[in-house]
């Protein structure tokens, strides 16, 4: 009995002893690949990024070197870049996927995407009140679903602009 208890405990010490060589020799990416496109333009192909925020329906994230592989899908909102040389860059989304890869690259493919800065105020209020009227005014289903995604990425655009 005592000849297994000691196989057991050198066993347990070899395993613990190998997982944290295993644990010491992982490296770690110190750079992240991102490319962000949109049928409109391209505003990232392959580019080193220090950070990438962005909007998905499971809630907003931060994704840095290294962060856990993952698929999300966007929900109408600013992607945020933070470039290597310490530039702040948004970008508006309407809709899309964000692909985070096992080597660090990040891809997302956006349906429409512009630049924050580039948005106006006036015509994206008109462009909200638009929609709720055609929301309010929805004869069927279908009329009413296309209205209510107007409406959330209309009123995304606006938060966009306003901050």
């Amino acid at each position: 009995m005592a000849s297994i208890g000691r196989s057991v405990r050198s066993a347990s010490r070899l395993l613990s002893a190998a997982r944290l060589t295993a644990t010491s020799s992982r490296t770690y990416a110190d750079q992240m690949s991102f490319t962000l496109a949109a049928a409109n333009q391209v505003f990232y192909a392959n580019q080193s990024v220090k950070q990438v925020d962005v909007p998905s329906f499971s809630g907003s994230f931060g994704i840095l070197a290294d962060h856990v592989p993952t698929l999300a899908v966007l929900k109408p909102g600013v992607i945020t870049v933070y470039e290597d040389d310490g530039k702040v860059k948004k970008v508006f989304v309407s809709s899309g996927t964000v692909t985070i890869n096992e080597d660090s690259s990040v891809q997302v493919l956006a349906e429409e995407a512009h630049p924050v800065e580039n948005l106006d105020l006036s015509a994206a209020k008109e462009a909200l009140s638009s929609a709720q009227n055609s929301l309010a005014s929805a004869k069927d289903d279908k009329e009413r679903a296309e209205a209510a995604i107007e409406v959330e990425t209309a009123e995304a655009v606006v938060q966009a602009i306003s901050g």
